[in-house]
């Protein structure tokens, strides 16, 4: 049995015949926390943006591109294993998937020729990339493709071992990564400082995420530390996430990895202890966490931009 429906999910009626509906089915809205560390990336590496300019839009359409295949890819996993079907507990549209096959927008074979069909475009595109930028950016892509797919489908099916969380901080490390190999032609180690808390803050959108679709992922065999640990344990992994961001932040301020004006990040700490608070208050009520799941979004999305802006300044 499935939960109602809410007015905002998407429904066959008003989509079925509109071409917009391949493209609303990645969820665009959530693509921009890809932008966002495809910026911190630019801003690494901002002096070679002038020659390197043309490669760096077409990575940053590949990057979003990528993103909203696994996104699809996702929602067909979730469909097979009867995950999303289970959701009664689903916060829409934070978690539960994008309803588009549940709702009959689009069935699962035509979701499966959509992730298809992004995928290779990242593919081919990818390959243009790669004559430029080398070795390095092959390394990147392939590890960020891969992991990419293995998150939900079989038989690696990493999100339900327990390893999705490292898989979407390594993806979210790389993504910068990527941008500075596109523009200078070689990664840059000093570049993790930079990226380790914007990685682990989006790190934190999956994990909250997974709360209110714990009993339905259980049902699945998805088991993510969410549904591995008690109630109470898996709140203090919230914690321990995002104290790590703001932690690796300020010990690469002060050991002088990054400029203070990095610092300007720790405006978005009030957004995560607020998540925090919320969570640890309604953890066992999915539908009152929908403001912590919009905090945990905000801090993540807002993070990129304040880290980037504060060592363009420094």
């Amino acid at each position: 049995m499935t939960a109602a429906r809410t007015p905002l999910e998407p429904d066959a009626l008003r989509l079925g015949g509109n071409p917009a509906r391949w493209w609303l089915a990645t969820r665009p809205a959530f693509l921009t926390i890809t932008l966002g560390g495809v910026l911190l990336g630019m801003a690494h590496a901002a002096p070679a943006m002038a020659q390197a300019w043309p490669q760096a839009l077409l990575a940053t359409v590949l990057a979003l591109l990528a993103h909203a295949a696994v996104n699809v890819i996702n929602d067909v996993a979730d469909h097979h294993n009867g995950t999303d079907a289970a959701n009664t507990a689903r916060v829409f549209p934070f978690t539960g998937g994008s309803r588009f096959i549940q709702n009959g927008v689009l069935d699962a074979s035509q979701m499966a020729l959509l992730a298809q069909a992004l995928t290779a475009a990242v593919i081919l595109g990818g390959c243009v990339l790669v004559w430029h930028g080398g070795i390095w950016l092959l390394g990147i892509g392939f590890i960020g493709v891969s992991l990419g797919w293995a998150y939900s489908t079989p038989p690696l099916r990493l999100n339900s071992r327990g390893l999705g969380e490292l898989t979407v901080l390594t993806c979210f490390l790389l993504l910068p990564q990527g941008m500075q190999v596109v523009l200078s032609g070689r990664p840059d180690g000093g570049l993790v400082w930079l990226s380790l808390p914007f990685a682990l803050l989006t790190t934190a959108i999956l994990y909250i995420n997974q709360f209110p679709d714990r009993e339905a992922d259980a049902l699945a065999g998805k088991r993510h530390w969410v549904v591995r640990l008690s109630l109470a344990a898996a709140v203090a992994g919230y914690g321990l996430l995002i104290l790590l961001a703001y932690a690796c932040l300020m010990v690469a301020v002060a050991l002088g990895k990054l400029p203070s004006a990095c610092l300007a990040a720790l405006l978005t700490a009030p957004l995560s202890v607020f998540a925090l608070v919320r969570l640890h208050r309604d953890a066992a009520s999915p539908a009152q966490l929908r403001p912590a799941l919009a905090a945990t979004i905000a801090a993540a999305n807002l993070s990129p931009l304040l880290l980037g802006l504060g060592y363009l300044v420094g």
